[in-house]
């Protein structure tokens, strides 16, 4: 039992200091300053079925403060609630940017109804805008009023092709304080900033709910053309860019929210296991690796403690406490960026265990053919 203490102490000094340092919360818009001339902007928001958080996002779009040109376009993807009319009613009240209301029909065979969605939207802007850069942002997500010229200026000065900010989700309730700043902290480990960031890295992911894509990258890459099939389409959207020679760049946002709640465990527990084994791409070695790895990284050193304390052994307990104690260490900085108490820290290997069942049901949800299922809708494996 000690070798198992020991291989989880191990894990964690690595994951300490040679993970990019992803526990880290300082990766935030990089230095810039206000362009000699502002570009226009395309800001395109795929929108199915969101009436009951339209009302809290939409306005901050188009009450942005952006100084050149900029214009609105929702696309409603085959929504049942008046997505559509409550956007045209909500724009008539608020005005602001120009908005446009669309919608495509059903997604053609190869899509998923989000990229479809994303596809019509590009196609508009660039016949009303001819856009230098394109903001993809979905439609539960609030800008402050200066969040697109941030962007739009951070882009300019460091010559990103694509700017994108994990956006600050919702903690309000108690399973939204235990399971989504877990969420975050596990995507900075399986995708560190600081490696998404570095020019020359492999490593490649964005936050789907704010990107801002320079056009002329994305006709490269051949968006969204390329990833028509991606359900995970933020890190698919990232790895494209990135392969065609564009710089891209992933930070957490301090002016960019999710409003969307999440008020029962279900809709949590959905929103991950929907796309978990799509992410291990469908294979089963990466699924039980991932189980294994998660059962030796988060689960062994509160098992190793007790078992030490229980007469399993000084050595024992010793390692155990040892990895865990560096386990809630890297955790506390994304409780506190999220305002959580710190006591919640040493709480993280049960949620990891929620994590880990909520990527099995995944695979399962998969092999009984309801995988990557989303808002009535169900995507194969591409």
């Amino acid at each position: 039992m000690e070798w198992i203490g020991a291989g989880s102490l191990l894990a964690w000094v690595w994951l300490l200091l040679g993970q990019g340092f992803f526990w880290r919360t300082d990766v935030r818009l990089p230095d810039r300053r206000d362009p000699e001339r502002w570009p226009s902007v395309g800001v395109v928001v795929p929108a199915r079925d969101e009436a009951a958080v339209l009302p809290d996002s939409l306005p901050s779009l188009l009450g942005q403060k952006y100084p050149g040109r900029a214009e609105v376009f929702l696309v409603d993807d085959g929504s049942t609630d008046g997505t559509g009319a409550l956007a045209r009613r909500l724009a008539a009240a608020r005005g602001g940017l120009p908005l446009t209301v669309s919608a495509p029909g059903e997604p053609e065979p190869g899509w998923t109804g989000k990229l479809w969605a994303v596809r019509h939207g590009i196609a508009l802007a660039r016949e009303r805008v001819a856009p230098e850069y394109l903001l993809l942002t979905d439609a539960d997500i609030a800008h402050e009023p200066d969040s697109l010229r941030e962007l739009v200026a951070a882009a300019r000065s460091a010559e990103l092709d694509l700017v994108s900010q994990m956006a600050r989700l919702r903690v309000v309730t108690f399973w939204e304080r235990l399971i989504v700043p877990a969420f975050v902290y596990f995507f900075g480990q399986l995708y560190p900033f600081r490696w998404v960031n570095r020019p020359g890295a492999r490593t490649a992911a964005a936050a789907g709910g704010c990107v801002l894509l320079r056009r002329e990258a994305a006709e490269r890459a051949g968006i969204p053309e390329a990833i028509r099939h991606a359900v995970i389409d933020d890190v698919t959207l990232a790895r494209a860019v990135k392969r065609g020679g564009g710089r891209i760049w992933l930070g957490l946002a301090d002016r960019v929210d999710s409003v969307r709640p999440y008020p029962r465990p279900g809709a949590l527990w959905r929103m991950v296991s929907r796309s978990a084994y799509a992410q291990l791409r469908h294979r089963p070695l990466l699924l039980l690796g991932t189980v294994l790895g998660l059962v030796l990284v988060y689960l062994a050193p509160p098992v190793a403690l007790a078992a030490g304390l229980a007469g399993g052994g000084p050595v024992l307990a010793a390692l155990g406490g040892a990895a865990w104690a560096v386990m809630s260490g890297t955790y506390l900085p994304m409780l506190r960026y999220y305002g959580q108490p710190l006591w919640a820290a040493p709480l993280l290997p049960f949620t990891a265990l929620l994590y880990l069942l909520m990527t099995v049901d995944s695979a399962v949800q998969h092999y009984r053919g309801r995988g990557a299922a989303w808002k009535g809708r169900t995507y194969p494996a591409p």
